[in-house]
């Protein structure tokens, strides 16, 4: 007779921690809450609330934080959850009948995921508490998953042209295969090679990286297969080549499309017969490397016009693998970004801080042509100068925008409009443009007739600087910069 199976506890209840002081709203959110199957423990005040966290004897899920409390306020009990380690991504949803809309904004800067207005209406609580609930642990489901990607392929993405890049990982690094990856400047090329190496069978071998647009050509041959003492000026001692270095693991020829005709040569005849002769040498050297190959430019063309052998190409070209630009994959910027901060806030021992989502927007909006390489020194800078939470103020300027922000203030400044400037542009100076005699548009052509107008007067009135254009008509800067375009709007001489 087959046992029974033990059985399965049913999954906990998350618990929200309510912090008031009026013992009515306490209650009731108590009531409400409960109701709704979560578990709820209360404090009055915002020092008993850090006690009962910093206890850790029963896990909080999420806190609903009164902003107006006794002794420290919410702001200040804000601030703290987020220095701590343990509590830094703990949501927190923050309420008030009496806050301002700098109080509400100065929460979600300090990273509290939602505002309530008091008095509390039920439905609203209870959407704000799931959506907190639910977006926590989709941060917490794609942390796990890019510490996943990062232990196994150093690299992060969740879009479709990256799983297909780490499947074909997964397919051609068991195999002896010789893999040619393509892709523009600072698309991970390199990471891809060591994922490749990391993950089959000569892991244990070395990996040797070799940047074949950074030797030399009279050195190349030297650097590639070595050199006896005395074989020519300047070689004083014996040296092992790249090939030799390589022997029993990996040997990355970075930027292969910049190689020389001649290296070309020696290179082919070294990996066709796995010998290599050391340069004043007459003793052949047999070697057992894997190639791996890597160029942005595009090798078939090159073979066309002669300035790559083709014999070559075939050869290094057994398994093509393409590394897609970061335009291709916009929805894996969030996960990068959030992988870098980390990666930079540790190396610089600073807290882990958070980002605004319009920057996020932002980030995600742009154009990137210098790929990841580019986003990651963007999140340096900002990881470097930003306070603990990063907004689209601390965005480092984008030399890609547009023609227009050429004597445009950056940083700060570059977010900032004097009151008098504002003043400047009151409403009366944005008529709508008169039409044409005869004619009636339709209401979209006629909307973005107005809008057209708007813009090219608000670009007139603050000399074509872009940046605070975007201030004074409410968008982000990337988006004014694509209506400018889809518009055709060009400046005056």
């Amino acid at each position: 007779m087959s046992q029974a199976a033990p059985p399965v506890d049913p999954p906990t209840a998350p618990t929200v921690l309510v912090v008031d002081d009026e013992k009515n709203i306490r209650r009731t959110l108590e009531m409400v809450l409960s109701g709704e199957g979560f578990q709820v423990r209360c404090a009055e005040s915002a020092e008993a609330a850090l006690r009962l966290v910093d206890a850790g004897h029963e896990p909080v899920d999420l806190v609903l934080l009164d902003l107006k409390l006794p002794g420290m306020d919410g702001h200040a009990c804000l601030e703290k959850l987020r220095a701590e380690e343990t509590t830094r991504d703990l949501p927190v949803v923050v309420m008030s009948g009496h806050a301002s809309v700098n109080d509400a904004v100065k929460a979600i800067k300090l990273g509290a995921s939602d505002f309530i207005e008091k008095p509390l209406l039920r439905e609203r609580v209870l959407v704000s508490v799931r959506n907190a609930l639910d977006a926590a642990r989709a941060r917490r489901a794609l942390a796990e998953v890019a510490q996943e990607q990062l232990d196994k392929y150093e690299m992060v993405g969740r879009s479709a042209p990256m799983l297909k890049v780490f499947r074909e990982i997964e397919r051609v690094a068991p195999t002896k295969a010789s893999v040619l990856i393509t892709g523009e400047s600072g698309t991970g090329k390199e990471l891809i090679s060591r994922a490749i190496h990391r993950l089959g069978p000569r892991t244990k071998g070395p990996f040797v990286k070799v940047n074949c647009a950074a030797i030399p050509r009279e050195l190349i041959e030297s650097e590639l297969f070595g050199h006896e003492k005395g074989s020519f000026t300047g070689a004083t001692q014996r040296k092992r080549g790249l090939f030799e270095q390589a022997h029993g693991g990996t040997l990355f020829l970075d930027e292969i499309g910049d190689m020389d005709l001649l290296a070309q040569a020696k290179v082919l005849r070294a990996l066709q017969s796995g010998e290599v002769l050391r340069v004043g040498s007459e003793h052949v050297l047999h070697v057992d490397v894997r190639i791996l190959a890597a160029t942005n430019k595009d090798l078939a063309k090159e073979v066309e016009r002669g300035a790559f052998r083709e014999d070559l190409y075939f050869r290094l070209a057994v398994f093509p693998l393409r590394s897609p630009a970061l335009r291709e994959r916009r929805e894996d910027i969030p996960l990068l970004v959030d992988a870098f901060l980390t990666q930079f806030c540790k190396e610089n021992g600073l807290r882990k801080k958070g980002i605004m989502p319009e920057a996020m927007t932002a980030l995600v909006a742009r154009s990137w042509p210098g790929n990841v390489r580019e986003l990651r020194n963007a999140v340096e800078r900002m990881a470097i100068l930003s306070d603990d939470v990063i907004t689209i103020a601390d965005l480092p300027e984008d030399p890609h925008a547009s023609p227009f922000d050429d004597d445009a203030p950056s940083g700060p400044l570059a977010s900032s409009v004097d009151e008098e400037e504002l003043d400047d542009l009151g409403a009366e100076k944005f008529e709508f443009p008169p039409l044409p005699p005869g004619t009636r548009p339709t209401l979209r052509e006629y909307r973005e007739l107005a809008e057209r107008h708007h813009i090219v007067d608000t670009l007139r009135a603050l000399d074509w600087n872009v940046s605070r254009a975007a201030i004074v008509l409410g968008v982000e800067r990337t988006n004014l910069h694509k209506k400018i375009r889809t518009y055709g709007i060009k400046r005056e001489s």
